[in-house]
């Protein structure tokens, strides 16, 4: 391993000698070796090994502390003369590590081995005697349709063309191979990924082949063999099951609703949500964690509950209670749900191995969700041919399960497999491509390329204020003339979308508002007056025109908190926080097709927002000012400008005159461009109140006399950037 892999080790050995709790500032202070800071002189820290044991930035030292303390291995504790103050100390897990580092191994870059793939002169051969069925197809994804190996991993990029390839490979293996469609079985995680997938291979003739989700799988073989597994009639856990359940399980712990909802969530948690909404989330982490022990093949035990303060403790207990209850409740009234008909199927093949279904091929698609039991479901079933597609950089699901690890080992347990890596990316325009390889290049990925040349469409764009940024954010809708099915809205919290919702319903905006257990998104969707509200996991495999990718500040990405108290309760699996945190980020941008808009509030982005992108969303602003720059001078001889020419002539080294001529040229060219008097765009008196108060932020500029809103989300930009 390279030391710069274990470089993190010297912030826990730090913390470690240290003999009292610190800040961010002061440790990152201690670490670099700045002698001058005065806690440092005063304590004498400079005199301990660890002072100045890494040469890296202030910003990358909290970046490490950042990604440590996301991953436990370093945890904030209130300071006893002030509760709201919190300082750095380590766990126990961060002093185990020092002993024995395990933290760096759980990195994609250290897991993933990749190998190009090659296409020969006879597979060119190949994919000609096949003609017009492949004709589609690059060589990389015909390789992929065609390829007679018995195990096959298929690590598909964003916007490759996955599910195109695992369809057609279907339609390969009956129509050329001659295989029993009875015989394959395609299994993939959403019923809409499924339907997608039925679609595609009935429209090639091809009724016969199971398509499945693991969820469908399990309920088919549940209701053929019932009689083997349960002593009673037994049904799938509604809705109205949930909610009775939860409030039978309120009223004999004797609390309320209510009471429940402020013991388990902080106030910050219960922030800009209704009382339905905050009970929907206790009820469904309720169910989430019997299932998560269910998983483990673990009864519910309250010592796997992590006691970390007064306020967990108090809300552990009533989880572990209502938890307690909803697993009696349903076996004793014969109810199952997802997780039960997991553990099921799986009791029931061991149990009764004639049960076990004879497939001659299994596909299965987004292989980087899978988790410990449906590998083990996989391994029963046992097919002599695996064909496995998914993508490491889109693995999102490690809170609830999920496993990276099996797609990164696939090669590691069938050494005989064959891997194809489609790098082509089909969706989004190659400024976008290139922006989301950058997002990722710490997890040593290979890079996607595009077929798409479509020019640059990338704005970052910082606001004063949350309210600043959705008001930016509604007037770009309105102002849109893309079908509203091609725009999306994306968060990485359910109170930001709760809070741009609240606002759109006071501006009478229709909007369907969906989320998921951990993230939020919106979606505007096809029936033209109507915004949906989705999550990044939901909107996960979709694309659109316009993406908005909202609130990317630090506290967003990575998401310092939960909404969702008790996965900070729980042992959860393991796995690199920070690093899913980033894959999400990358999957909110990858959902674009042509235009990307980053905003945030506050004076700093999301460090997951390198100095690298960042010049990649100025280069068109760059190229607009040297174009600028570049008329300005070329008219200074123009007789058609001799406002202009006596402007520069007389005051070439004023600043403000300069301004004054970038924005008048500015404006000409734009009047020339839409057909409109120049007035219309910017006033001269507007134009000299913008250089006499020079403003720096979108909001600065609502103070300027004659922009409204709409011509600041139109203009403002440009002129911030013409009088920078």
């Amino acid at each position: 391993m390279e030391k710069k892999e274990l470089d993190y080790i010297n912030i826990l050995k730090a913390l470690n000698e240290i003999p009292f709790g610190v800040g961010k500032k002061l440790l990152a202070d201690f670490l670099s070796g700045k002698a001058s800071n005065k806690s440092i002189q005063k304590n004498r820290l400079d005199k301990l090994s660890s002072f100045g044991s890494l040469a890296y930035s202030e910003d990358e030292i909290i970046q490490l502390i950042d990604s440590l303390t996301l991953n436990s291995l370093i945890t904030l504790v209130s300071v006893p003369w002030n509760k709201f103050l919190k300082v750095l100390e380590i766990s126990e897990k961060g002093r185990a590590e020092i002993l024995n580092p395990q933290f760096y191994k759980k990195k994609l870059g250290f897991n993933y081995n990749h190998a190009k793939t090659e296409i020969t002169e006879e597979d060119k051969k190949t994919f000609d005697a096949f003609g017009s069925f492949l004709s589609d197809y690059n060589d990389l994804q015909k390789k992929a349709i065609i390829s007679k190996n018995s195990h096959m991993l298929c690590i598909a990029g964003a916007g490759s063309g996955k599910t195109t390839v695992l369809t057609k490979r279907i339609e390969f293996l009956v129509k050329y191979c001659s295989v029993d469609p009875k015989k394959i079985l395609a299994i993939t995680f959403t019923r809409k990924a499924r339907q997608e997938m039925v679609s595609r291979v009935h429209s090639n003739g091809l009724e016969d082949v199971n398509i499945e989700t693991f969820n469908s799988f399990c309920e088919k073989i549940l209701r053929r063999n019932s009689q083997l597994v349960y002593d009673k009639e037994v049904r799938v856990l509604s809705y109205r099951d949930k909610v009775r359940i939860i409030n039978n399980a309120l009223e004999k712990l004797n609390t309320s609703m209510n009471r429940a909802i402020s013991t388990y969530f902080s106030p910050q948690q219960m922030r800009s949500k209704t009382m339905e909404q905050l009970a929907n989330v206790f009820a469904n982490d309720c169910f989430f964690i019997r299932d998560y022990f269910k998983f483990k093949n673990n009864s519910i035990d309250k010592e796997l509950f992590s006691e970390i303060d007064n306020k967990h403790i108090t809300a552990a207990n009533l989880m572990f209670g209502v938890c307690t209850y909803i697993d009696a409740y349903m076996k004793k009234h014969g109810l199952r749900d997802f997780a039960d008909q997991l553990m099921d199927s799986i009791w029931l093949f061991e149990n009764h191995k004639d049960k076990i279904p004879n497939y001659d091929y299994i596909l299965v698609d987004e292989y980087q969700d899978v988790n410990s039991t449906q590998i083990k479901l996989l391994d029963i079933l046992d097919a002599k041919n695996m064909f496995i597609v998914g993508d490491p950089r889109q693995s999102i699901f490690g809170w609830r399960g999920s496993d990276v690890s099996y797609i990164l080992g696939f090669e590691e347990k069938y050494p005989d497999c064959e891997i194809i890596t489609l790098t082509k990316n089909y969706r989004s325009s190659k400024p976008i491509v290139k922006l989301i390889n950058e997002s990722i290049k710490k997890m040593q990925l290979p890079d996607l390329d595009t077929v798409n040349d479509d020019k640059a469409d990338l704005k970052l764009l910082n606001f004063s204020s949350e309210m600043e940024e959705f008001d930016y954010l509604i007037n770009e809708i309105q102002a849109s003339k893309l079908p509203l099915n091609e725009i999306f809205v994306l968060a990485r919290t359910n109170r930001l979308l709760n809070d741009l919702s609240n606002l759109m319903k006071a501006r009478n905006i229709k909007h369907i508002r969906r989320s998921d257990e951990m993230k939020a998104s919106m979606n505007i969707i096809a029936k033209q007056d109507e915004i949906t509200l989705a999550t990044i996991h939901g909107i996960k495999g979709m694309e659109a025109e316009l993406v908005f990718l909202i609130g990317a500040t630090s506290q967003n990405f990575p998401c310092k908190g939960t909404e969702h108290p008790v996965v900070e309760m729980i042992k959860v699996n393991e796995y690199d926080k920070e690093e899913e945190e980033r894959r999400l980020f990358y999957v909110g941008m990858s959902r674009a097709k042509k235009s990307l808009r980053i905003t945030y509030s506050g004076s700093k982005p999301s460090y997951f927002i390198t100095p690298e992108m960042t010049v990649m969303f100025n280069k068109d602003k760059l190229n607009l000012k040297k174009k600028l720059t570049n008329v300005s001078t070329s008219s200074s001889n123009n007789t058609n400008y001799p406002n202009l020419y006596k402007i520069q002539k007389t005051k070439s080294n004023n600043k403000d005159a300069e301004a004054i001529a970038s924005l008048k040229e500015w404006r000409l060219e734009l009047s020339r461009k839409y057909k409109i008097p120049a007035y219309r765009i910017l006033t001269d008196r507007t134009i000299f109140d913008i250089v006499d108060k020079m403003p720096a932020s979108i909001g600065e500029l609502n103070s300027i006399h004659g922009l409204g809103m709409a011509k600041i989300s139109k203009y403002g930009e440009d002129i911030l950037l013409l009088i920078s």
